[in-house]
């Protein structure tokens, strides 16, 4: 159950970091109030996880895969260009999160 918290954690932060944009500078209300209820339950959730996983690991794997979701998500919806630097930085934090839970963090 710990990880589908931190799934779903995961999930919240990305909807939160790709409303950013939209909020303008937190002038756009509907926006700001769909990233504060975004985030808010992306910490609320990320809590029940470190219950039960390590916060490290489950630190690790949210950086890892929000990082790589938004990294996607700027690509395909909000017009931010995709190059080799980007691709390889990511693949090296993902690759990060997988020795951290292969190294017996938990």
């Amino acid at each position: 159950m710990a990880y589908l918290y931190l799934l779903c954690a995961i999930s919240a932060e990305v909807i939160g970091t790709s409303l950013l944009k939209a909020t303008d500078g937190f002038t756009r209300l509907w926006p700001t109030l769909g990233l504060a209820v975004a985030y808010l339950s992306a910490f609320g959730l990320l809590a029940l996880a470190v219950r039960d996983i390590p916060v490290g690991v489950a630190y690790a794997v949210w950086s890892g895969l929000g990082t790589a979701a938004i990294m996607a998500i700027g690509a395909a919806f909000l017009g931010e260009p995709l190059n080799p630097a980007k691709v390889v930085g990511a693949g090296l934090v993902i690759a990060g999160v997988v020795v951290l839970n292969l190294g017996g963090a938990h």
